[in-house]
């Protein structure tokens, strides 16, 4: 039970991550910005170590990353691939 408790911490932590990281490129948000610029800057120090090697496999088409799009999926699919096995 704890088990599962802290996979679905860390999923909806990620979820959260990656939807925000998705909100600041469409919002373009000054990354000199006293607040807004940390938050921004924090967000894709933690979110580019995972999706440099996704881009790397599927580049950007016509200017959209689907990059995040593939993690969320992928995270979700391991997700319930440890549920099921636990």
């Amino acid at each position: 039970m704890f088990l599962i408790t802290i996979i679905n911490a860390i999923y909806w932590l990620l979820l959260i991550l990656f939807l925000a990281r998705m909100v600041i490129s469409f919002a373009r948000i000054d990354p000199y910005d006293p607040t807004w610029g940390r938050l921004a800057q924090l967000v894709y120090q933690v979110t580019e170590p995972i999706m440099e090697p996704v881009r790397r496999l599927v580049p950007p088409q016509g200017g959209l990353d689907f990059s995040p799009l593939i993690i969320l999926l992928g995270l979700a699919a391991l997700r319930m691939l440890l549920f099921s096995l636990l």
